[in-house]
Formats: C-alpha cells, structure tokens, sequence
C-alpha cells in the first residue's frame, strides 16, 4: 500500500513536465481565404484613400504622378465649413434620420403582424411589397413631383423624407417579417403566462431578438437615404434646403471641377457613415441573444 501510494505524485509530478503540445501552423486554405480577403479588402478601400489624398493636395499639384502629395494642403477641409457646405450636412443629417424612424414605425407593426397572423390575403400583402421595391425613385420623377407640388412640398425636407421613406418601406418589411417568422411563438406564449401583454412580449423578447434585422433595416434606409441624389436635386431649388449629395455638385462646373474641395466635401460626407457603423457593429451581437434569457 506504501508503494502504491508513492507511486501517484510520481505520476503526477511527470504529467506536469509534459511539453506543452506544438501549435498548429494554419491551414494552407485559410491562408488563401485570408489573404484573398485582405485583398478585396484593399481593392474596396483604395478609391477612399485616393480621395483622401486628393482632398489635401494644393490645386497646382493635382496632375502630379506621384501617389502623396508633396505638400499637404490642411485648408481644404477646413474650407468646407467656410463654405456653407455645413448646413447642407445638417439637412442631410436630417432627411436620413427621418426617414429611418419612419420606415421603421411602419415597417415594424407591419413585419410583425404578417409574420404572426395568417390573414386572409397575407401572400398577396408581401408580393404588393415586394413589388414595390422594384420601382425606382427616377422612373416615377414627374409624377413625384407634380404630387408635392399639388400639397406645398416641393423645396422642402418634409418631402425628401417621405419619398426615401416610402422606397425603402419594402426592404424593411420583408427582412424584418423574415426575423419575426423565425423566432418561435412559444417564448411569447411564455411571457403572456408571466402576465405581459402583446405589447410587453413584443419589446421585451421579440424586438431583442430581432435586433440583427432591425440594424440591418436602419442601416440600409440611412444609407439609401444618405446617397440618394435625383430625388433631392429635383425637389429642392434653394441651396439651404439642398442635402449634401447636391451641394456637393457645385464644385463641377461646365469647364473646371473643382476637385480638392469636391474630395474634401466627400471625405467629410462619409464620416457619419462611419460612426454609424462603428456604434452599431457592437450591438448586432448582442441582439442575437438578448431578450432569450429571462
């Protein structure tokens, strides 16, 4: 028994020397997927740093072949607030924010009462959506404009929210009924047993765990309505009522463009897109299980 006793701190004691394994070198395959990423990451990237460099080149020094400018011309960003060009990022600001709330009001009780009630007509519904998404804003230019012309809208930002409103309203019901479809009834069944109401079931499980949609849906309507130019340039004659995509065509004249402060403008525009992305990011995880713990 003395012997036996002895022999398992020896056992132990030689486990505890035991190299630690070797770590395996990654795969050839996913050195390729990595670096093919990296690529077409690059290739995606490179029109921005081109149009960063250009913004901060001197106007003598833009048809120069060499990639960095020799001279870094600060001033031409600083020269888009001087410009006026802020109240146009304000109006900008403005339009997209508006229309991403109201797509989302409507779009949110329309997905969730498609996705949970078979009514008589619910497949036709989503086919009329659907094929709304297939007109484009340019196609039906005229008649958008004689409309708000007839209400007192024209040269008005009422006028640009509703209309990115109402051509990203489809998107935003379709994806969001297909995250409404695929959460399970019965954890809403279980909150009605723990005395919530439809409203209570919907904004405290549901919603969270349709998180990942709805970010997408405002993602989508904010940018839509970020980039959207004809609509604008159309409906709005006064420059302080001009979003920043139309603004932004006063650099190109008939003769000259106006590149650096054209560039600059642009680098600016992308910024709120940005920190847009960067906010939202952290929280597409976090909407994946939220609301499915009690």
């Amino acid at each position: 028994m003395a012997v036996k006793t002895a022999s398992r701190p020896a056992a132990h004691h030689h486990a505890r020397l035991r190299p630690p394994p070797a770590r395996r070198l990654p795969r050839v395959r996913t050195v390729l997927v990595a670096g093919l990423a990296y690529v077409v990451a690059f290739i995606f990237l490179f029109p921005y740093l081109v149009m960063l460099l250009t913004s901060l080149r001197p106007q003598d020094s833009l048809r120069d072949a060499t990639f960095f400018p020799s001279e870094w011309e600060w001033s031409n960003l600083a020269n888009f607030w001087s410009s006026g060009l802020a109240g146009n990022l304000v109006v900008t600001l403005q339009v997209a924010a508006g229309s991403t709330i109201l797509v989302l009001l409507v779009a949110l009780p329309a997905a969730y009462y498609s996705a949970r009630h078979n009514f008589r007509g619910r497949t036709a519904f989503l086919i009329l959506v659907l094929i709304t998404q297939m007109f484009q804003p340019t196609a039906m230019l005229v008649g958008i404009y004689r409309e708000f012309f007839q209400f007192g809208l024209v040269d008005s930002i009422w006028s640009l929210i509703l209309v990115n409103g109402g051509f990203n309203l489809a998107f935003a019901v379709w994806i969001l009924n297909a995250y409404f479809s695929s959460i399970p009834r019965e954890l809403e069944e279980a909150a009605f047993i723990d005395g919530n109401g439809r409203f209570g079931a919907l904004f405290r499980i549901t919603l969270p765990l349709a998180m990942p949609g709805v970010i997408t849906a405002l993602i989508f309507t904010f940018i839509a309505a970020w980039n959207e130019f004809v609509v604008a340039l159309t409906l709005t004659t006064t420059p302080a009522n001009q979003p920043l995509t139309v603004a932004l065509n006063s650099f190109i004249g008939q003769y000259q463009v106006d590149w650096q402060n054209l560039f600059a403008g642009s680098v600016i525009a992308t910024i709120p897109v940005i920190i847009l992305f960067a906010l939202i990011e952290r929280k597409v995880v976090g909407g994946l299980t939220a609301g499915s713990i009690k």
